[in-house]
């Protein structure tokens, strides 16, 4: 298994380009699955989950070629509506495939998700939304098995109880073919869903509202292909802004919106980084130690979760005590003990951890635990004395393209490390 070595102490300098968005690229090339031919998806990230997900495609019939950043996909008539264990449990991302399935054929089987271990994250609003537009669901021997009696699903007006990104997404890839107009309140309000919205569009369907907690679908009778590319990813940026910040550094993200990122931007800047728009990125920059910034965690448009473990490794080196309140996810500290073996000084009570900033991190063998943790260990391990050695970087590739080769071409001194396989 691959580990990532990283010599701390440099300055990060010089220009960026921000990949694009896997948590938008996902469920959009799940819409391959509404309509037969040729699409073609661009500015993709070559990300594990990517190769996962094309994976999951080519296993219900479809033809999928991986060019560096383009996914061409032809999508066909699935014979058997299956998503099945071996595959899912690789990434809960797999489940976004269950809207467009039943959409499409009126029925579906899909495995309980997998993915990261940061907390229950149940599908149940998924569920009960494809109920209401007539589905009937049976969970049995760790698969949902979802039919449609009628043959096609109907126009419903649905609640969600709590914001659910990937729930809004499959829910709006069922609706685009449904009989009637669907209805989502309390909809998840991220960019991602925005663009999900445009490409389904695109494809023409009639999504109005994306972005907005309220979502309404005229459904249609079919679908065309679509050419499309992915919007930059706003939390590979976020990242990337923490490394600058903590390092000292002066850094341009290029070709990514700042629209996307003003309520991480917002806390950055109560930090005393500096963060401006420049042309069609950002620069961000840091001269100094970091002034202690508490935040919240919360949905879009507000502080978001993907961002709380590297805004933490920043924090670590804040003058000051600080406190991160976690409400997404209820386990989503587990870089804390990580951070501490390097010299953090954080302590844990519920959902709120309490940093006590230090002047110093010492490098240290670290384990990651889920895709964000991994990439709080790398900001630690940039900035800390000595050699850091991040194990686990599986969880890495799965949200960060070539992360050692974007971090060296900064001026890091960073390397991978291959493993046995």
């Amino acid at each position: 298994m691959d580990s990532i070595r990283i010599e701390g102490g440099a300055r990060l300098e010089g220009s960026v380009r921000i990949s694009g968005a896997k948590n938008a690229a996902l469920p959009i090339l799940c819409t391959a699955l509404l309509a037969d031919g040729e699409h073609s998806f661009r500015n993709v990230p070559e990300l594990r989950d990517i190769r996962t997900m094309a994976q999951m495609l080519r296993h219900l019939g479809l033809d999928v070629d991986v060019q560096e950043s383009t996914v061409a996909v032809r999508g066909r008539p699935v014979a058997e509506p299956v998503a099945p264990y071996e595959h899912v449990k690789k990434m809960r991302a797999s489940v976004l495939v269950l809207g467009p399935l039943v959409a499409r054929y009126g029925r579906a089987s899909v495995s309980l998700p997998g993915g990261c271990a940061i907390g229950a994250r149940p599908i149940d609003q998924h569920l009960k939304g494809l109920q209401a537009m007539g589905a009937d669901i049976e969970i049995k021997h760790g698969y949902v098995d979802v039919s449609v009696p009628k043959g096609r699903l109907l126009g419903a007006e649905i609640h969600f109880d709590l914001t659910t990104v990937t729930g809004t997404e499959n829910l709006m890839s069922a609706a685009v073919l449904a009989k009637g107009r669907t209805i989502l309140t309390n909809a998840a309000r991220e960019p991602e869903v925005e663009e999900l919205a445009r490409v389904l569009n695109k494809m023409g369907a009639n999504v109005r509202g994306a972005g907005t907690d309220v979502i309404v679908i005229e459904g249609v009778d079919s679908l065309h292909p679509v050419d499309h590319a992915v919007i930059p990813d706003r939390i590979e940026a976020g990242t990337y802004l923490a490394a600058a910040a903590a390092t000292r550094g002066d850094v341009r993200l290029e070709g990514v919106s700042f629209d996307y990122l003003e309520a991480v931007a917002a806390k950055f800047r109560a930090a005393g980084v500096h963060v401006e728009r420049e042309g069609d990125g950002i620069r961000a920059g840091c001269d100094r130690s970091p002034r202690p910034t508490d935040v919240t965690t919360a949905p879009y448009p507000a502080f978001p979760t993907d961002m709380q473990a590297q805004f933490m490794a920043l924090m670590c080196l804040a003058e000051g005590q600080c406190r991160i309140t976690e409400t997404i996810f209820e386990n989503r500290f587990m870089h804390v003990p990580e951070l501490n073996r390097m010299g953090a000084n954080i302590q844990v009570n519920g959902r709120t951890a309490t940093i006590q900033g230090v002047r110093k991190l010492q490098g240290a063998q670290v384990m990651a635990t889920d895709l964000r943790a991994s990439a709080s260990l790398v900001i630690a391990g940039l900035v800390a004395s000595g050699t850091t050695e991040l194990r686990r970087v599986y969880h890495l590739d799965r949200g960060y393209e070539r992360i050692e080769k974007k971090l060296s071409g900064l001026g890091a001194t960073v390397e991978r490390i291959p493993g046995d396989a």
